[in-house]
């Protein structure tokens, strides 16, 4: 497909994201038309079109997917329908451009990348972890320059009061029909410790549900949380180095979101929440300094422009292909079945 060409693109399911980044992502480029939308109900598809301006509905995801006016499908919705969309949508000779939270499990994920090796002609990509974009590149160049030496030990927070106040309605990712083994913020945030460290070799985990009954969405009554409120994970990585993840919903006041790197020769701190920052430290400082990236050496989010741009062939998925997706997916299983087993799971995983 070349620049000139109009792109036309069909959303399944308007949901947050899709609001906040996609739609104006990609109707900020130039040529990139937004055809038609379908969410869970017609009256939700209905009023999504209206309130977002599309010009088409569609009574089903399917009937998008099968339409000729539909060059790519944004796939916004729950990823309990990513697998099945996305196969869809690639054998029907569409570009997918799927949420995170690539699948609910590994397999799920492996029939995503088989479909899309189907298909090489079509551009098939996951919308990456948000964390480090704007910091990815000047990372990458302070591990080249052996800033911190030898990597030693990794630490991934991610705690907070998500799910904390339990007379709160059952969210979706509480519930393993939906999210699958993904649980709260640890396969994004790995997803974003792996574009900077080696691959985990040995997971060691254990997970807790604190409150094992919330509100149900749609009717009265109680239903079952059935997605870990807290999971730690040790693990080793390719090279030597150890990590500790601490993911928790139930944390009053916790650490929220970070990523810690610390090596023989200095330490890289991100401070994600509750906004990005950038610590680094070497032997002879006496603190920690904040960085201030310079704008030319800093990334961002065009997740959308990336899209688009390779499907015109300009340029191709960095953030991130469906091979780095099934990546984390490996991570998010292995951990849930260490968690299950109560041992150690090595890594890759058959």
């Amino acid at each position: 497909m070349t620049a000139e060409q109009t792109i036309r693109v069909g959303i399944i399911g308007a949901g947050a994201n899709t609001r906040l980044r996609h739609l104006p992502g990609f109707r900020a480029i130039s040529g990139v038309e937004i055809a038609g939308v379908v969410n869970r109900t017609p009256e939700s598809t209905a009023r999504a079109a209206h309130e977002l301006e599309i010009p088409r509905t569609f009574p089903n995801w399917q009937a998008l997917v099968a339409d000729p006016g539909i060059d790519a499908v944004c796939i916004g919705a729950w990823p309990n329908l990513h697998c099945e969309a996305t196969c869809a949508a690639l054998a029907a000779g569409k570009h997918v451009l799927t949420e995170a939270r690539m699948a609910r499990n590994l397999a799920e994920a492996r029939e995503m990348l088989a479909a899309a090796n189907r298909r090489p002609d079509l551009v098939a990509q996951v919308v990456p972890s948000p964390f480090g974009l704007v910091q990815d590149r000047f990372v990458k160049n302070l591990l080249e320059q052996d800033y911190l030496g030898s990597l030693r030990e990794v630490v991934v927070l991610g705690a907070d009061d998500a799910f904390w106040d339990y007379t709160k309605l059952l969210h979706w990712r509480q519930d393993a029909q939906i999210s699958g083994y993904n649980v709260l913020s640890l396969g994004i945030l790995h997803e974003t410790v792996a574009r900077w460290v080696g691959r985990p070799t040995r997971v060691f985990a254990q997970s807790a549900i604190f409150e094992a009954t919330r509100p149900a969405p749609d009717r009265p009554g109680l239903i079952p949380v059935t997605v870990p409120e807290v999971v730690n994970v040790l693990a080793e990585i390719d090279g030597g180095a150890r990590s500790v993840y601490h993911f928790s919903g139930m944390t009053l006041f916790g650490p929220g979101k970070q990523i810690h790197l610390y090596g023989s020769t200095g330490t890289i701190k991100l401070l994600i929440a509750p906004e990005e920052r950038l610590l680094c430290g070497r032997p002879g400082d006496k603190h920690l300094r904040e960085v201030t990236i310079p704008p030319e050496k800093q990334g961002g989010w065009r997740v959308e422009a990336e899209f688009i741009g390779a499907i015109r062939r300009q340029e191709t998925v960095k953030f991130t292909d469906f091979a780095t997706g099934v990546a984390y997916m490996e991570f998010t299983e292995a951990v849930a079945r260490s968690a299950a087993s109560r041992q150690p799971v090595d890594l890759p995983l058959a």
